[in-house]
């Protein structure tokens, strides 16, 4: 099984970057692996901390109608280039955190995706030289407000909510070209989304290389590559599960949008 780094909290509140270990121990590091952390002495319980959204991004980039089929389903042409936008990190929320369902909002979507996390500050990059900075990938909901998106000019308002990018529940560093993508609703055997990471029409190396020549990525940035065809709706009491082959799943359950509480 490929090293699965995470970001955890322990019971006194402390943060700290590691990596997950057979007994669901975690081998704490000094630094975020992306900045050369290194192993320390410490490692905690599997009792002793909660997993949090693997890495804190300065900014989400996210990539529309990636997938042929998916494009067809919108219905709308593929686009020639990446289509961008971007989600505020405060719609970040780790594995089996809460969705919440905005009240504004008639219809959520969900949209499993593979997401890219950034290793080091980099722009103007050509799609030769991305490798060195794509650190790893981890498993991403792109959750929508269907009906605010097309209602608005723009799609920041439907893609912007709190809690509107499950992240997690780890990062591994390697991943394989026919890797699996799938999502399942509750405990529905049939995935609702099936394709392969290398459907994309624009593979993450083209899309690392021209975000970077739009905008300075920094390190744990994260680029959202798309969804497959199959976006549906949820409501309060679903659960959304993303599989993707070599990572694992992301499972979080949809509540009552109320306001937020203040959280980390």
């Amino acid at each position: 099984m490929a090293q699965r780094y995470v970001r955890v909290k322990t019971k006194e509140q402390q943060v700290y970057y590691g990596f997950l270990q057979a007994d669901h121990s975690v081998a704490v590091l000094d630094a975020p692996p992306w900045l050369n952390g290194q192993p320390t002495d410490i490692e905690l319980a599997s009792d002793t901390y909660k997993l949090l959204a693997p890495c804190a991004p300065s900014k989400i980039v996210a990539v529309g109608k990636n997938y042929v089929k998916h494009a067809q389903e919108m219905g709308t042409p593929v686009p020639q280039e990446p289509l961008l936008f971007l989600k505020p990190p405060t719609t970040v929320i780790a594995d089996e955190e809460s969705i919440h369902y905005p009240q504004q909002s008639q219809r959520v979507d969900y949209e499993g995706e593979l997401a890219i996390v950034i290793g080091e500050r980099c722009r103007n990059l050509t799609p030769e030289k991305t490798r060195k900075v794509i650190w790893g990938y981890t498993i991403a909901n792109d959750v929508t407000a269907r009906d605010l998106q097309k209602k608005d000019l723009t799609w920041t308002r439907g893609k912007g909510f709190d809690t509107f990018a499950p992240l997690g529940p780890w990062i591994v560093r390697e991943l394989a070209v026919d890797a699996k993508i799938q999502t399942f609703i509750n405990d529905e055997e049939t995935p609702r989304q099936s394709d392969y990471v290398s459907g994309m029409v624009f593979p993450p190396e083209v899309l690392v290389s021209y975000i970077s020549q739009v905008m300075t990525l920094l390190p744990a940035d994260v680029i959202l590559t798309g969804t497959p065809h199959g976006i549906g709706s949820v409501v309060p009491g679903d659960r959304v599960t993303i599989k993707i082959e070599g990572i694992g799943s992301l499972s979080n359950p949809v509540v009552n949008g109320e306001w937020l509480v203040a959280r980390d």
